[in-house]
């Protein structure tokens, strides 16, 4: 199998057309993705918008040379998300919007709308078959599935229960429901806190094994029929139904890797990634302040194939620093198996070319 192409500016700047936003121009260039978006399409440009009082997001200027490069190609760009599982400034896409926006998105900034995948809160998902090992369909937000192409902008990073943070997660649990979220987490099957349910039926309506019954106006699971969807605690209004996190870590990482290879399915050769190894803190950007980064800044990559940049990734901060920072600090991860897992299912090579621009 012939190398993936992949760009990499660093970030030695001596001049203003080797600046960080001239280099994101230049990234997009070179990786050829103006060759899969056509006139009109309507472009998701995949983001994390960063939770508030987080400061390690994706810079906002540099969301716009993507922006307008797109609109250099006749297509219309939208910069999008999905909502979070737990509680915070991204729950639901009202307060997912205004974050965004206090985080340096505003119109004027980015120049495109922001548009919050799966609606405001998180019903609009599109069930998108796979027939992996462990999921046959996933949840995948509805305007990310239903986008013309897409280019996908990662922060690579540290992460609490995936060892690290980059295309992969961003495509598995940026672009899933947060049902899509709960299933990835848990093969646990949710529990109700009788002091906070009130009763009101949501759970009933929405719970697709019918496995849920209001009695003496309290919601009760017959944990026989809940297979785990995760639909119950994403329409309860007052949390009542506990979220669950418990997984195996490998298997948690192999469901990620399923979800991302659902989130392209359906745009195969219309997907571009980059990715930014800056402000390399050991936590990822859902958590609401930015840790001491653990890897030096080491510049920008771009590719159309997204095991290949991952692996770039993962391969130029281990060089950078001697060793690896995210085995370091998260011991008891398998990290690297996401990548090994999606290579397994055909998503990219792990075979890659680095080129420097």
């Amino acid at each position: 199998m012939e190398k993936s192409k992949v760009y990499f500016c660093d970030l030695y700047s001596n001049a203003e057309n080797k600046n960080l936003l001239n280099s994101v121009k230049k990234l997009f260039d070179k990786a050829g993705f103006d060759s899969f978006i056509d006139k009109n399409d309507l472009v998701a440009i995949k983001l994390h918008f960063g939770e508030k009082g987080n400061t390690t997001y994706m810079n906002p200027l540099a969301v716009r040379q993507v922006v307008d490069k797109v609109k250099d190609c006749g297509a219309k760009p939208f910069l999008t998300d999905t909502n979070t599982l737990y509680t915070g400034s991204r729950t639901n896409s009202i307060d997912h919007i205004t974050t965004a926006i206090q985080n340096g998105f505003a119109y004027p900034v980015v120049d495109a709308p922001i548009i919050i995948a799966d609606g405001i809160f998180s019903r609009n998902y599109e069930n998108v078959k796979i027939g992996q090992k462990h999921f046959n369909d996933v949840k995948i937000g509805g305007e990310i599935y239903n986008s013309s192409s897409m280019i996908v902008m990662s922060h690579f990073k540290g992460h609490g229960m995936a060892g690290f943070g980059g295309v992969l997660k961003n495509l598995a649990m940026g672009c899933a429901s947060a049902a899509g979220k709960q299933m990835q987490h848990s093969d646990v099957t949710p529990t109700v806190k009788d002091a906070k349910c009130v009763g009101c039926g949501k759970c009933v309506a929405n719970c697709p094994r019918e496995a849920i019954k209001v009695i003496d106006k309290k919601a009760n699971i017959d944990h026989d029929l809940c297979y785990g969807c995760g639909e119950c605690p994403t329409v309860c209004p007052t949390r009542a139904i506990n979220v669950q996190w418990e997984s195996d870590e490998n298997v948690f990482i192999e469901k990620m890797a399923e979800f991302a290879y659902g989130a392209v399915s359906n745009k195969k050769g219309k997907v571009g990634y980059i990715s930014f190894i800056m402000n390399v803190t050991p936590l990822c950007d859902c958590v609401a302040w930015s840790g001491r980064p653990i890897a030096n800044d080491i510049g920008i990559v771009a590719s159309t194939d997204p095991i290949a940049i991952e692996q770039a990734c993962y391969d130029l901060v281990v060089k950078e620093m001697g060793h690896d920072v995210f085995k370091h600090a998260h011991p008891n991860i398998n990290a690297t198996r996401i990548i090994d897992y999606a290579y397994e299912m055909g998503m990219g090579n792990k075979d890659y070319e680095l080129i420097k621009i």
